[in-house]
């Protein structure tokens, strides 16, 4: 179901409508979408931003963490003056400031197997910007459940990946065809400990909102079996093609 845009809507996604492939219509779907970001930290950051500039109408922000000074060096949402408040309070109160017409629905909590479908339920499609694999297998349980696109990726120090989850459509693969396991405990160190070049999360999450953005309107060709790499010191992307098993 698409909605009608004002005219100052109409202004200010301009240079969105001249596009023939969003137009007035895609338009009025990406105001009609309603999409669940879990994690407001340096993935979630690029991703709410440029999700409210697009004009999405509902962006429902998923995080039980608050912001802290060592989070300012790529969680580009937050700012100086928000240290010490809850990170979902803090990306709403940038949403209404890029982009008023947006509604913020703030869930302050942890993401569980207990409440995921059901927070879930409320939402067309969800972009993954946890930071630990046991949380993206309840995310993707609870979308493949509830049959809604899942936009996931993960950043390292100095590369990151990202991919598209739609396993209840066309025999797709899931999440469990691509990483059957998850990684044992202490391979992947957390940015605390590795450390992350702050932009790379601006690449990888701008990449997830693009891809929101092409699944909401239904253009072009969604990393639907394909996991694009990117390499931020070498300046390149490779692909990786997966299959259902």
């Amino acid at each position: 179901m698409s909605e009608q845009l004002n005219s100052s809507e109409i202004e200010r996604y301009a240079r969105h409508i001249i596009l023939p492939e969003i137009g007035g219509i895609g338009q009025q779907k990406l105001k009609a979408a309603k999409v669940a970001v879990l994690g407001a930290g340096g993935l979630g950051s690029p991703v709410i931003a440029y999700l409210a500039a697009a004009g999405i109408g509902t962006i429902g922000i998923i995080d039980d963490d608050q912001v802290s000074l060592s989070n300012l060096q790529r969680q580009i949402i937050h700012d100086s003056d928000k240290l010490d408040q809850s990170k979902t309070e803090s990306a709403a109160l940038s949403v209404k400031r890029i982009n008023p017409n947006v509604n913020v629905h703030k869930h302050n909590l942890r993401l569980t197997k207990e409440n995921a479908e059901n927070l879930l339920s409320a939402y067309d499609l969800v972009v993954d910007g946890a930071d630990h694999f046991a949380t993206r297998y309840i995310l993707a349980d609870a979308a493949s459940a509830l049959k809604i696109p899942m936009v996931m990726a993960a950043v390292g120090r100095f590369d990151g990946s990202i991919t598209v989850f739609k396993p209840y459509e066309n025999d797709n693969p899931s999440i469990y065809d691509l990483y059957p396991d998850a990684p044992p405990d202490g391979l992947l160190p957390s940015c605390a400990e590795a450390g992350i070049i702050g932009a790379l999360t601006g690449v990888i999450g701008t990449l997830q909102a693009m891809e929101v953005i092409k699944l909401i309107t239904g253009i072009g060709d969604p990393l639907v079996g394909r996991l694009m790499l990117y390499d931020g010191l070498a300046a390149r992307f490779d692909e990786i093609h997966y299959a259902s098993e």
